[in-house]
């Protein structure tokens, strides 16, 4: 605003002379908004020049002075309600009047608009928006203004228009290259997000809200370490951006970073206290610690401050499933879904914790509908393998195997890389490390003699989860889960400080019952180091279970793990992964002593489970109890892929699931013949170990030394 003489330009930005305009009148028939001699130009000049050098309150109360006496002056209210925005007060009265008195002022009308999206009254603020458009086309902030308003309201399409506008006439905005960016991204057009966020940034190296655009761009595209790093540079501008903090926990989250995820959505948490998304993250980090209840009472929180969050609704759902409450999550499910029929996670979920059947209909319409919208990543591998479990349920399984060959190879997007050859230089440094000379020896002197722990391993979906429930359903047996720790025992491992790995592994099972004799750890991967655990605690007991080798590739390639590791989405890969799991369970079998190491076959578990399970509670030295063969009524935590499977009664019908796909296996179909360092065993082994008696087994077990 500027002081104004009769043949300036009008101080409302309307472009025409000041006589002309607010000196003079309004459109034709309307009430004159100030006249020359009711109200002296300096007067208003004068006005203008405080609000321009931040006395904003002198310019208020010199506003509302001459409005006491002129209260139809249009340019008074522009002023007033300036003075007031400025000073960060409420200002929607005086915009309003001056957009009604001042009909052909685009500034106004601007104002106006710009005010009612601050607090996101996005569809009332595109009158004002459009009029201040129509007026002056070349408007930029207005434009601008107008896109967000038609993003906000759920016409990006438009949005967009109204974006590409203002860079032809501002090719180097880069707020519209980043809010163009935005329009993409909602569109499932990320990869010309990206495009647009880097525009940004190339123009504008510190613009924080590109670069945690470009951040969330790059996870849904599976490219998580940039996704983080990026969030991890717009915090270098602004320590205490809650968005960039929230970037980087999901990004932790999904790379399996749980610790790091739970601070990170705190620190979020800690700046924004009523941030919904990060509650929700940090319910989900305790949901993966096993910390149920406490994720429980944050996904309250968040509810109530957002009562219709359907993602705070599904996680509940996921919680209660995790406890067994199966028909409760279904319901929170359905609600998830009444309240967003677009989110795809309760329809994932759905699938996976039941039975599906051909009244399912309508939920397989629904995900269809999701993946033509081009859902983030994650969302579209998700409903994938949903919807290869409902045909798998149905029967249809050239349908189902449809739906998880493309959901596996999504699932590669996420670019990690399966290096064969490492695990077999791992498995041999493991085999040389712990010989049958290392293992034939006394204990060391530094060695735990605890026989609480427990570990039950195998390759996943082999039966460990099943064991665990088992096991776990004694009244002196806690199931402690999938605890991660020998992997990075191994890379410090120092046969002399057994005990420090010893003291901060039980370290790790502090959440058990004092009065436990055991604790299972059910980590699958662990196979690789049962040498090193048995070096480690000499009397723990470790119990393999072992599967059909297709049937277990099989159910992984047909598995949505959280993290999978690369192997997991193909089958040439897996193959090679059983072969070199075969090898390291070999030597194992070779060189353990009986007292440490027992082979459970899955299918004769299945088949006899009371037989089974007696043998493992007489393994791990514990007294029968008959709840154990009611395992599925077991109230626990179970966070794993399984959490369903495990809560049913025993039954085959996964024995053999395998050739109703035998005709998509063929780089497993290699695994059925014996290999030339080892061999299968076979039912016949298995059932000697059952009676104590490997005199006529395939494979017999080594002697106690």
């Amino acid at each position: 605003m500027s002081a104004a003489g009769r043949n300036d330009p009008c101080p409302c930005g309307s472009g025409k002379k000041y006589k002309r305009c607010c000196g003079h009148a309004g459109p034709e028939g309307a009430r004159p908004p100030l006249r020359d001699a009711e109200l002296n130009p300096r007067d208003i000049g004068s006005l203008v020049a405080l609000a321009n050098s931040g006395a904003h309150e002198a310019a208020e109360r010199g506003a509302r002075g001459l409005l006491s006496k002129h209260p139809r002056a249009g340019i008074l209210w522009k002023i007033l309600s300036v003075a007031l925005l400025r000073q960060g007060k409420a200002a929607l009265p005086e915009l309003h009047q001056a957009a009604l008195l001042l009909p052909d002022d685009a500034e106004s009308h601007a104002n106006l608009g710009a005010a009612l999206c601050d607090q996101g009254r996005w569809l009332e603020a595109l009158p004002s928006l459009r009029r201040a458009l129509a007026i002056d086309p070349g408007n930029l902030q207005a434009r601008a203004d107008a896109g967000n308003a038609l993003f906000r309201s759920g016409r990006a399409e438009e949005a967009m228009e109204c974006y590409r506008r203002v860079l032809e006439l501002d090719p180097r905005s880069a707020d519209a290259h980043n809010n163009l960016g935005l329009c993409l991204a909602s569109l499932g057009r990320r990869e010309e997000a990206v495009a647009n966020y880097e525009q940004a940034l190339a123009l504008e190296p510190r613009h924080a809200q590109a670069l945690d655009n470009l951040g969330m761009a790059w996870r849904e595209l599976g490219a998580r370490s940039r996704a983080e790093a990026l969030h991890r540079r717009a915090l270098e501008i602004d320590p205490r951006r809650a968005r960039s903090h929230y970037g980087i926990g999901s990004a932790q989250l999904e790379r399996g970073r749980v610790e790091d995820a739970a601070a990170s959505f705190q620190q979020v948490l800690d700046l924004e206290p009523a941030h919904v998304a990060a509650h929700l993250g940090l319910a989900a980090a305790l949901r993966q610690q096993r910390r149920v209840v406490e994720a429980q009472a944050i996904c309250a929180r968040a509810l109530a401050l957002a009562p219709r969050s359907a993602e705070a609704v599904w996680l509940l759902g996921e919680l209660r499933g995790d406890l067994g409450a199966f028909p409760e999550a279904q319901a929170l499910y359905r609600r998830a879904i009444e309240i967003d029929p677009s989110f795809p996670s309760a329809f994932s979920s759905m699938a996976l914790q039941r039975k599906m059947t051909a009244a399912d209909a309508p939920w397989q319409r629904g995900v269809e509908r999701l993946l033509a919208q081009g859902p983030p990543l994650s969302h579209a591998i998700g409903l994938r393998y949903a919807l290869g479990k409902y045909c798998d349920d149905l029967g249809r399984h050239d349908d189902a195997f449809h739906h998880y060959r493309l959901a596996n190879e999504l699932t590669k997007r996420y670019g990690a890389v399966y290096d064969g050859e490492k695990l077999t230089r791992h498995v041999d440094k493991l085999i040389a490390t712990f010989d049958a000379g290392f293992m034939s020896t006394p204990p060391r002197a530094s060695a735990s003699l605890s026989e609480r722990p427990v570990f039950v391993l195998g390759m996943p979906r082999s039966g460990t989860s099943l064991a665990e429930q088992i096991l776990a359903s004694h009244s002196a047996v806690f199931g402690a889960g999938e605890i991660s720790f020998w992997d990075d025992a191994f890379g410090a491992y120092d046969p002399q400080a057994l005990s420090a790995i010893a003291d901060e592994y039980l370290a790790r099972t502090a959440q058990a019952p004092a009065g436990a004799l055991r604790v299972v750890d059910k980590m699958p991967a662990n196979f690789l180091y049962a040498g090193l655990i048995h070096a480690v605690f000499p009397r723990a007991r470790i119990i393999h279970l072992r599967r059909h080798p297709i049937d277990t590739c099989l159910s992984i390639y047909f598995q949505n793990f959280l993290n999978a590791p690369a192997f997991c989405n193909d089958l040439e890969h897996l193959a090679h992964y059983y072969r070199e799991y075969v090898r390291i369970t070999d030597h194992w079998r070779a060189v353990l002593p009986a007292t440490a190491f027992l082979e459970v076959p899955y299918e004769d578990l299945v088949a006899d489970q009371e037989r089974w399970t007696r043998r493992m509670l007489e393994f791990i030295e514990l007294p029968w109890e008959p709840q154990c063969l009611e395992f599925h009524r077991a109230e626990r935590v179970v966070i794993t892929a399984s959490k369903w499977q495990v809560r049913q009664s025993i039954n085959a019908a996964s024995v053999g699931r395998w050739r109703n796909y035998e005709r998509y296996v063929g780089p497993l179909e290699a695994l059925l013949r014996k290999p030339a360092h080892g061999a299968e065993i076979d039912g016949a082994a298995a059932n000697a170990q059952a009676k104590g008696d490997t005199r006529d087994a395939a494979l017999p077990l080594k002697g106690s030394r």
